[in-house]
């Protein structure tokens, strides 16, 4: 019978992006002939785009097909007060019945010989349990953040308030310590829904088969090091194999549309074309990540008064100043009434300002890109990683505050912003400051130094011998 392996990403174009990425991976760097599937819920976060990405991938890897679970809504019964994390979580339980069903209807034609799901969709861990399906996790941000995670029933047990409430300095095994209200969104609120979800997940990342990281080895030593000792499990006897095979990243596409960008793709690489070499500094702050007006204008002000060249992509703002991302990211707006008066005609020689989208692998791969502002998603530090990008570290939300300790403190290939303590708020001095800290200061070339020295352990991790080669080989032995 035909060997599957089936992947159940959590609902949104992101998760669904990285689960492919995976499915690519497994069929090209593997010699096994499996076929893959990917489970994808339908009635919550879904997008145009979602669509028209899969049938691209449908077409140009025929080994990997896409089976819709039947339309279920978000309960109606929901709290206006519920966070949207609580909202989702909610959602992919309700689809555990549509998982197992579909995973019957599988394994009456193919020997399913794994079952990843991500984090988020733990209520399937029990379907594929139940079906003798062995279940593994893909875990799709670094070490660091999955020891804080495998930690946090530990400091459930401590910690009786709300995060969001308290100003310690919480102790994490594996991690720099971290003030309790940059923990991760959903688990700051106790009194949110998206919190005990949240808990639950993690008491069962160790009842997986397995977790695979979007991750290598040498990228996080400390972290990698205190999750194989056991430190970060309640029971250190009961840890699972972990397989850190990273890092995966999408690769560079060359559209032939504006993309919502608001300027033709050739004419900003154009323009990166006629830069220096390493001159250039790209802000850019992940698929959601925005501001207020407010914070739009210092980030402007900031960059003029720097001097240096910069391609800026600039999403929608946020209608609130406490906000830090955007989910509509397609309606249009003018540039100019978010921006102060005659940035645009003043900088004109010195840089450019790109609405909402560019092919961010193509930019950061590019020769005349010298800096990287990031907000500190995962996949966004992997690519400045795999670029050999040094950066600048701007976390707005989700376990981007962990991150940052990470490229600051361990990895030391970026140099962190000072943000005000609770809303985050960066000013136009800051700004400036880093910037050309970044890209002028002795300890701007050494981040740069320290970048391309990582940029080839990544590509040591991948080769032939590499750790992220084995541990893969070592996964699909255990499918086997």
């Amino acid at each position: 019978m035909e060997e599957r392996i089936v992947l159940y990403p959590s609902p949104g174009i992101g998760h669904i992006i990285s689960m492919v990425e995976l499915a690519k991976h497994l069929l090209n760097q593997t010699h096994h002939n499996y076929s893959i599937t990917l489970f994808l819920t339908t009635g919550f976060l879904d997008h145009p785009s979602i669509h028209s990405y899969i049938n691209l991938i449908s077409t140009s890897h025929p080994s990997i097909s896409f089976l819709r679970l039947p339309l279920l809504l978000p309960s109606s019964a929901a709290s206006n007060t519920d966070s949207l994390a609580a909202t989702a979580f909610e959602f992919i339980r309700n689809n555990e019945d549509n998982v197992g069903l579909s995973l019957k209807r599988i394994c009456e034609s193919c020997v399913v010989k794994g079952f990843v799901i991500d984090m988020f969709c733990t209520s399937a861990l029990s379907v594929g349990d139940s079906m003798g399906i062995p279940v593994y996790y893909f875990f799709t941000s670094g070490a660091a953040v999955l020891a804080l995670y495998c930690y946090l029933p530990e400091i459930h047990d401590q910690i009786k308030e709300s995060f969001k409430d308290i100003q310690l300095e919480l102790q994490i095994p594996g991690n720099a310590p971290l003030k309790a209200f940059h923990m991760p969104e959903p688990v700051l609120d106790r009194n949110d829904a998206a919190y005990w979800d949240m808990l639950y997940f993690c008491k069962h990342l160790p009842k997986s088969n397995g977790i695979i990281v979007n991750s290598f080895e040498d990228l996080e030593p400390f972290a990698v090091k205190a999750i194989k000792e056991g430190l970060c499990f309640p029971d250190p006897t009961q840890i699972p194999p972990i397989y850190y095979i990273g890092p995966l990243i999408a690769q560079a596409n060359h559209p032939k549309d504006k993309q919502n960008s608001g300027v033709e793709t050739d004419s900003y690489l154009s323009w990166l074309k006629n830069q220096p070499n390493r001159s250039v500094v790209y802000l850019c702050f992940g698929s959601r990540g925005s501001f207020s007006i407010t914070q739009l204008k210092e980030i402007a002000n900031g960059l003029e008064k720097s001097g240096q060249r910069f391609l800026w992509v600039v999403k929608r703002p946020t209608q609130d100043e406490g906000t830090k991302q955007v989910h509509d990211t397609t309606t249009e707006f003018d540039l100019t009434s978010v921006l102060p008066n005659g940035f645009l005609e003043r900088t004109k020689n010195k840089g450019i300002v790109v609405r909402s989208w560019v092919p961010q692998v193509e930019v950061l791969s590019h020769e005349s890109v010298g800096g990287f502002v990031s907000h500190c998603g995962w996949n966004s530090v992997l690519e400045g990683v795999v670029a050999g990008v040094p950066m600048i570290a701007w976390p707005l939300y989700a376990e981007q505050h962990v991150n940052r300790n990470v490229m600051v403190d361990e990895m030391k290939v970026a140099i962190g912003v000072e943000q005000r303590e609770r809303d985050g708020f960066v000013s136009e001095e800051e700004v400036e400051r880093k910037v050309r800290e970044l890209m002028e200061s002795e300890r701007g070339r050494e981040i740069r130094e320290r970048s391309l020295k990582i940029k080839e352990m990544a590509q040591v991790a991948i080769g032939e011998f590499g750790s992220s080669t084995i541990a893969l080989a070592k996964l699909v032995e255990a499918w086997n």
